[in-house]
């Protein structure tokens, strides 16, 4: 679930925070162009409105969030250029976070992939909703990178949290085929397969970007006017 009262805030309320606001927004729970109302967030995620304004801040600074005088804070709106570039660059980043990470791999970091991966399967079992599965998703993916380096992973997340799209595309359609990627893609993991896992995660984000592109309601479709990135 995408809604942060799962766990309790560690001892950073705001990073916390931000870290819920990010995947709903993955999730699609929150969409671009949204009005972001802090005292809703703050409910939602059981904290007081000054780590959801702080987190806000954050969110500003690394792009995702954009204030306007007459709106307020929305999640920045992906023009469909955008949203290619980042497809482009995430399938070249992380591919090489997935090699590098299969070169470095320990057992615990392996025993963590396959956790995630069977995660997925059994919210897939239980029918739960695409918010849900997109988090895992992440979940799946970042296990795998953090085993590259920690300036690897900060790369990755700061193309992630670029990334707003307008709905998440682990809907019931779709989640089959991404999930057999993800198979793939740990098939190679557990052989010690480098260049495999590097080929089959850029093959896996070019998936993913076709499967945006072929349905107009996964589309960016956020106007260029919108596009401003002298602030970031």
């Amino acid at each position: 679930m995408t809604s942060g009262n799962a766990g309790s805030p560690p001892q950073s309320r705001t990073a916390w925070v931000a870290d819920r606001i990010r995947e709903d927004v993955a999730a699609g729970t929150i969409r671009p162009g949204e009005l972001i109302k802090q005292t809703v967030l703050a409910k939602r995620y059981g904290v007081s409105p000054t780590p959801v304004r702080e987190a806000l801040r954050i969110l500003e600074a690394d792009g995702m969030i954009v204030y306007s005088a007459h709106k307020g804070a929305t999640v920045r709106e992906m023009t469909p250029d955008t949203a290619a570039d980042l497809y482009r660059l995430r399938a070249a980043v992380e591919s090489a976070a997935a090699g590098m990470a299969v070169e470095r791999m320990t057992a615990e970091g392996l025993a963590e992939i396959e956790a995630r991966h069977s995660a997925i399967d059994e919210a897939m079992r239980a029918g739960a909703p695409p918010a849900e599965l997109s988090r895992l998703n992440k979940d799946f993916h970042f296990a795998i990178y953090a085993q590259s380096s920690p300036l690897v992973q900060q790369y990755v997340e700061a193309l992630w949290v670029r990334f707003t799209p307008p709905a998440t595309i682990w809907s019931v359609a779709h989640a089959g085929v991404l999930q057999r990627d993800h198979d793939e893609i740990l098939a190679a993991v557990r052989r010690g397969d480098a260049e495999a896992a590097s080929r089959l995660t850029a093959e896996h984000v070019r998936h993913a970007a076709a499967i945006r592109d072929a349905h107009p309601e996964l589309r960016a479709s956020g106007p260029e006017d919108r596009e401003d990135l002298s602030g970031i």
